[in-house]
């Protein structure tokens, strides 16, 4: 757990950081900040998703999340979570700007191959080397966005505790079912899920990311059946 650990640290102090002093910045500057993270991330997302060899799977993943996702309502959920946190933590009421910063700053940090891979390598060898990479791009990152959306980017560190802490945890069931050709797709289904965040923080489409997460584990027996049939790629 330790490369988690370093990680849900690494964003509370880059939050802190950004908090602190990220009042010196003007809010045109912030706004400038911002979008040129969002076009970060959105090349991020982009070139995670080329990478599929079998574009068949993201779409059928995505498209199965997506129904689930919705019956759940995850984005509601977290936003749900995010305003228990403000009514817990925030002394002064931020209308939907915790709630928002605090869902975009978890999708980014937990969606991607860094936290999955880095996550199970983590648990298997006990080498925290993505994770530790991880924990600085986003302490980093972590600074720009609480100094531009707020105190909910620091409440980002428990979902990116449970959800890295428990993959670490499972690594070794997850060993056995996570071949290369999935793992390749994750990071496809990811990339795309990435591709959508960067939109919203752009603000060209509001797009509900959390409702299409379970896409991305559902590209496991998808991809196991697709194989097998030899469909696609």
């Amino acid at each position: 757990m330790l490369g988690t650990i370093v990680n849900t640290i690494a964003i509370l102090l880059g939050g802190l950081i950004g908090l602190l002093f990220g009042h010196a910045l003007p809010d045109k500057m912030k706004r400038t900040v911002i979008q040129g993270i969002g076009l970060a991330v959105l090349l991020i997302g982009v070139s995670m998703a080329i990478q599929s060899e079998n574009i068949l799977v993201v779409i059928a993943s995505l498209a199965l999340g997506g129904i689930v996702g919705e019956l759940i309502d995850i984005e509601l959920q977290l936003k749900r979570f995010g305003y228990w946190l403000e009514s817990k933590f925030s002394r002064n009421g931020q209308g939907d700007r915790f709630p928002k910063a605090f869902v975009t700053a978890s999708l980014i940090y937990c969606v991607g191959a860094m936290a999955i891979m880095g996550s199970l390598k983590s648990g298997l060898s006990g080498d925290h080397t993505i994770l530790y990479a991880k924990s600085m791009l986003d302490g980093i990152s972590a600074i720009v966005f609480a100094s531009s959306m707020g105190i909910g980017v620091l409440a980002s560190a428990i979902p990116v505790f449970i959800y890295q802490g428990l993959i670490t945890l499972s690594a070794g069931l997850l060993q056995g079912v996570l071949s290369s050709q999935v793992i390749t797709e994750m990071s496809a289904t990811g990339g795309l899920l990435i591709v959508g965040i960067a939109l919203n923080i752009l603000e060209i489409k509001e797009i509900k990311v959390g409702n299409l997460l379970p896409g991305l584990f559902i590209v496991i027996p998808i991809t196991i059946i697709f194989t097998s049939l030899h469909l696609g790629g």
